[in-house]
């Protein structure tokens, strides 16, 4: 049986103009170890990975199946292991998904894309191919690998990948991955008309850069722009409306400070680096993302949900076109939520970053 853990009236910051919606909230899934992403089949079943390396199929009635066979091995320490997961645009007819991994290479970690297909019984995974590395290999540290995959309107796939934490001036340097948006074919490869191709020395992969960990990334619906969610330090969480070559700051500006209280770079802003269309200080270290579009909350409808992890709680932002009007925080102080999805029944569903972790279901 299902437990309800919530039944209330989603407010705690007020948002002009917008109705109060009653939701409730109970357990889905269980007994699921550190959940990162999850991606709805066309039957409505979820596939859902773990960061240890496991990657599972939920039913519509929420039973967990046995760990599927034909998951690359994954360097699992730190922020590291399985993270994403995204069907390809015709998985129904291919049967082609992507992960995201952090992978252990000689000469370090690194951020890797993999394509394989699943198969008919949905129990394995088959023809399990890495296809990108985020090189250069890193040394010490396996944290901010990113990792987020969205398939953009234009057919393109798009990729977040992390500065990787020990040398974050990686995310302003262009022959490297690390710190960046990247946009690919589906075999991995740079796109001939990404902003950046033809250019000596630069990673022609690059679509954006300037990113610390980016771990949200969701495409607008309704005007198509690409927004992208990463974490500051001490504050300077951002939400960014990504501009084909543009430059978003890391770590020459930002709106936070370092751990110790320290100034980062040369200041909160300048002239010729992408400013936030949203930010926090202090933060909310948000991490997944989804607009949402379903029928279930209509006053929801076009709002921008992102999972945070620290003020662990949901932050809905309530957008028109793309521009953030409102901020509501729900569920705060309660549960670290890595990834939010909306369901193919317009329901939200929750990733809980917990050893014990849970999918969990919000309905009216």
């Amino acid at each position: 049986m299902r437990r309800t853990l919530l039944a209330l009236a989603a407010l705690t910051l007020p948002i002009a103009a917008q109705a109060q919606t009653g939701f409730r909230v109970t357990d889905f899934a269980t007994g699921l170890e550190r959940p990162w992403g999850g991606a709805f089949l066309p039957d409505g079943r979820l596939l859902v990975t773990e960061r240890p390396g496991r990657l599972r199929v939920i039913g519509r009635d929420g039973a967990v199946s046995p760990p599927l066979a034909g998951v690359p091995a994954v360097e699992a320490r730190g922020q590291g292991g399985l993270l994403d997961v995204a069907l390809a645009p015709d998985f129904a007819t291919t049967r082609e998904l992507y992960l995201c991994q952090a992978a252990l290479v000689q000469g370090g970690a690194l951020t890797r894309l993999v394509r394989a297909r699943l198969s008919a019984d949905a129990m394995a995974l088959e023809g399990t191919t890495p296809i990108l590395d985020a090189t250069p290999p890193q040394e010490g540290g396996r944290n901010h690998y990113g990792c987020r995959i969205a398939f953009g309107p234009d057919g393109a796939m798009y990729l977040s990948t992390g500065d990787r934490y020990a040398n974050k001036g990686r995310a302003q340097r262009l022959d490297d991955l690390g710190g960046k948006v990247l946009r690919l074919a589906r075999n991995g490869a740079a796109l001939a008309d990404n902003p950046l191709a033809g250019r000596a020395g630069i990673r022609a992969e690059i679509f954006s850069y300037g990113h610390r960990n980016p771990q949200g990334l969701a495409f607008n619906p309704w005007t198509g722009s690409l927004w992208e969610a990463e974490f500051g330090a001490r504050g300077g969480d951002e939400v960014n409306i990504l501009r084909p070559g543009g430059n978003y700051g890391w770590p020459v500006v930002t709106k936070g400070v370092d751990y110790d209280g320290s100034r980062i770079g040369e200041g909160t802003s300048r002239p010729d680096m992408e400013e936030p269309i949203h930010y926090w200080v202090p933060s909310v270290s948000p991490s997944g993302m989804a607009f949402y579009t379903g029928d279930a909350f209509p006053s929801w409808r076009g709002s921008l949900f992102l999972a945070a992890l620290n003020p662990p709680g949901l932050v809905r932002l309530a957008t028109e076109g793309d521009r953030v009007t409102g901020e509501e925080r729900m569920l705060w102080g309660r549960t670290r939520f890595r990834q939010v999805l909306q369901g193919p029944d317009g329901f939200l569903y929750l990733l809980t970053d917990e050893s014990s972790g849970r999918v969990l279901q919000v309905r009216p």
